[in-house]
């Protein structure tokens, strides 16, 4: 497996702390609105890189976050907090906004194929290992109180820019970088807060009681303590977006390498951004697409899924609904030769293990996405037989997660009705006699066939009849 690793610049074998086992933490969400497409680009491509370990062999366990207090507007400490703007939007309680736009991210998750994590902790369940971690800090002489905050002094360091992401000390000075004010409590311009007291935010919604006094955690301390939490004093990957290298994941490696007096993390992964013609994509714009947005517009999340792998996560990828439509076009011919696949015997395995190699060793290399896809469809034009492409094709599917055998085999399903893709046989019938035709195939390979029949029979009731050929099992409505 190789990975580009920020840390280094470059890309490098990837040999985890222990073997066979990777401890990996991925920055989750500031739940104070829906993501944005842009911000899903990047959990779809850290699930690639997931799947993809999990598939060369890899014992995978995966940490996220979700910030529900202490995220203020400029990711370094200045503006308006997050979750307090998004609970004044909507009038509700900063804990009402975190729990509805959480289950809505997951929600996204679901229709993107996005797996979930091992373990999910929202920031607000991990204040006293906050404090400890700060205390910590305290005693050793990295963190410092100054107008009732306590700030971490990133002049004890020697690399504090340890990940560069294009920023200096003197980037930092007032006036230079838009998102930079003064605050004079900071003996250096490029400290970073660890714990606010009422001296900022006296109408903060969230605080606790603290050795500094009743306040909230700065931001960047969560991910630190959750990660040390769940999965010990190293890491083997971090991962995020570009615009998490500077400051967060630079303020995250100075508080943990501090306090564990180690290295703490070797492996950074970090995935570009998602623009379209204005630039950037960014909820700070006003406007912003969404998953349901795109749904709304008559577009299939997996779609934009599929869009996002024929790219790597190493560059910009540009968005518009004129690509969407390209997209579509190219993955519903794609499910359409799948469909056309029959089983037609043993799955020839040499040609298998030939195709699943090359498979493997173009995501494995720096999870080249754009070249796995080219291998589905080297696979389809493969001299082999239909059995052997179709388990290829779901072996694939384990990383590149688009459902292409379930799509398949769906449209194999509507296009074998009376009706021939009639709009009048909805979706969701479609999926439900395709279940329940699987699950009758599944009976009759046990030798069940009380159940095979009593499948049947279901579905007459429900006006479908079925017919087994040997081009496989045909339905239509009566």
């Amino acid at each position: 497996m190789k990975l580009y690793n920020t840390k280094s610049k470059r890309v490098e074998e990837f040999v985890p702390e222990v073997p066979g086992k990777v401890k990996i933490y991925t920055c989750g969400p500031t739940v104070y609105h829906y993501a944005h497409i842009g911000n899903l680009r990047s959990y779809i491509c850290e699930d690639v890189l997931i799947k993809t370990l999990k598939y060369a062999g890899f014992d995978v366990k995966r940490v996220m976050n979700i910030t529900d207090v202490g995220h203020l507007s400029s990711d370094a400490d200045t503006g308006e907090d997050k979750m307090l703007k998004g609970a004044k939007r909507e009038h509700k309680t900063v804990l009402e906004i975190a729990d509805f736009y959480t289950k809505a991210f997951f929600g996204d998750f679901a229709k993107l194929n996005i797996g979930m994590p091992d373990v999910v902790e929202p920031a607000t369940h991990c204040i006293p290992e906050f404090i400890h971690m700060i205390e910590t800090l305290l005693e050793k002489g990295y963190a410092y109180q100054a107008g009732e905050n306590v700030y971490f002094d990133t002049s004890k360091l020697d690399n504090y820019y340890v990940l560069g992401g294009g920023v200096s000390e003197e980037d930092l000075m007032v006036g230079v970088r838009d998102d930079v004010d003064e605050d004079t409590n900071k003996r250096n311009k490029s400290d970073f807060v660890l714990w606010f007291t009422k001296s900022k935010f006296d109408d903060q919604e969230l605080k606790w009681d603290s050795p500094w006094g009743y306040g909230y955690p700065g931001w960047h301390i969560e991910c630190s303590c959750i990660a040390i939490k769940h999965l010990g004093e190293t890491l083997d990957i971090h991962c995020g977006g570009v615009d998490n290298i500077f400051p967060h994941h630079t303020n995250e490696i100075a508080q943990s390498e501090a306090y564990l007096g180690h290295q703490w993390c070797k492996y950074w992964f970090h995935v570009h951004h998602l623009v379209d013609r204005n630039g950037k994509m960014s909820k700070s714009k006003g406007e912003f697409i969404t998953v349901d947005l795109l749904k709304e517009k008559g577009y299939d999340p997996i779609v934009y899924r599929f869009f996002c792998l024929q790219s790597h996560y190493r560059k910009p990828l540009e968005f518009s609904y004129e690509v969407m439509d390209n997209m579509t076009v190219s993955f519903d011919k794609l499910i359409k030769r799948i469909a056309q696949l029959k089983d037609d015997g043993a799955v020839d395995n040499a040609v298998f293990e030939e195709y699943r190699k090359r498979f493997t060793e173009a995501v494995t290399n720096d999870v080249n996405t754009s070249m796995g896809i080219t291998v589905v469809y080297d696979v389809l034009k493969a001299d082999t037989n239909d059995s052997t492409k179709k388990a290829l094709i779901g072996s694939f599917d384990e990383v590149l997660s688009l459902d292409l055998l379930k799509r398949a085999e769906e449209l194999s399903a509507k296009n074998s009705d009376g009706s021939n893709g009639d709009p009048g046989v909805d979706e969701e019938t479609v999926r439900f006699v395709t279940e329940k035709i699987e699950e009758r195939k599944a009976a009759k390979k046990a030798k069940d066939f009380e159940k095979a029949d009593a499948i049947r029979a279901e579905l007459l009731e429900k006006g479908i009849a079925i017919e087994d050929t040997r081009e496989g099992v045909k339905w239509h409505k009566i």
